[in-house]
């Protein structure tokens, strides 16, 4: 089984053409790989759909934008990967 990262890297990779080898757990989705916002739209849907998550990208953005969290927070490739493992973990009660 893929781990996240490298399922992460895949999907960015056939969406936007970036070689999988220039994709590291360091690498911003925007900032390094150049992955523009319509495009990241296409990943995060992709994401989601493999994962069976919905990532909160517009929670993200507004933290962001209002001071409350950094983008390498979300975007950082190794961040966003806890970010989905979060996410798919069992809730426990």
């Amino acid at each position: 089984m893929a781990s996240t990262f490298e399922t992460v890297a895949g999907i960015i990779s056939s969406a936007s053409d970036i070689p999988l080898e220039r994709i590291t757990p360091d690498s911003h989705v925007m900032k390094d790989l150049d992955v523009d916002s319509l495009s990241f739209l296409d990943i995060t849907f992709e994401i989601d759909q493999k994962f069976g998550i919905q990532l909160p990208v517009e929670e993200w953005l507004a933290a962001v934008n209002e001071g409350k969290a950094n983008g390498a927070d979300y975007f950082v490739l190794r961040n966003l990967c806890t970010q989905i493992d979060g996410l798919r973990a069992p809730a426990t009660v």
